[in-house]
């Protein structure tokens, strides 16, 4: 089965350590063999070790395509400098820095939140190399936190409004579903990592939100 439970350094929320950003997934140095493996075996993607202004948050800090990365502004030159290993870097400042949950990206676009200023947007599109699109989820700004997209599918908090699924069906150009992770919680991009390969969720998400989450990213 492509996808699997797990936790990251102790926590059931696998989606803020876990940035998948491409071809690439970035993930806290300290992580153990047991953890690394599964990435390898369910992500299947180049892993690479990271940390972001000393934070090991990465997928709150983190997101991007295989063209480019944003970046939160506490990340220091040595981190910038390894993310530009992997594409064109844009440091995202002020109150809307943590661009992992404020972005949601496949290769086919991005989603932002309405926090992010209006003049970034466009920065961001060209960086990314995507369309971007602007929408909240379920109300909500955080949107990387709310939702976990491949090029396949995207799979989103339960109370998502239908203007916001027009929207992100139109710009990441896959069919949304609804799902929860970890026993129920809405917030399924913070507790989950997904690639077109596979994902992994929190260790107490159960049987049928995975058969959920596979279905909606087209894992099966």
């Amino acid at each position: 089965m492509p996808i699997t439970t797990s936790d990251m350094l102790g926590s059931d929320q696998v989606g803020i350590y876990l940035a998948v950003c491409g071809n690439v997934v970035f993930h806290p140095h300290e992580l153990n063999d047991e953890a690394t493996a599964r990435i390898d075996e369910y992500i299947g993607l180049e892993r690479h070790p990271l940390s972001v202004g000393g934070s090991n948050l990465l997928g709150a800090l983190v997101a991007g395509t295989s063209k480019g990365l944003a970046v939160a502004d506490i990340a220091n030159e040595s981190d910038i400098d390894a993310l530009t290993s992997f594409g064109d870097v844009v440091v995202m400042e002020g109150g809307v820095n943590t661009a992992g949950n404020l972005l949601l990206c496949n290769e086919n676009g991005a989603i932002a939140s309405p926090a992010i200023p209006e003049e970034g947007l466009e920065i961001l599109a060209e960086v990314l190399g995507v369309p971007v699109g602007v929408t909240s989820i379920a109300g909500e700004d955080i949107v990387g936190s709310l939702a976990s997209t491949n090029d396949s599918g995207v799979i989103i908090h339960p109370d998502v409004m239908a203007n916001e699924v027009l929207l992100i069906e139109e710009i990441l150009g896959v069919p949304p579903m609804v799902g929860t992770v970890a026993f129920g919680s809405p917030y399924v991009g913070a507790g989950l990592a997904s690639s077109n390969n596979g994902a992994i969720a929190g260790r107490e998400t159960t049987g049928p939100e995975l058969n959920r989450i596979e279905d909606a990213l087209g894992l099966i």
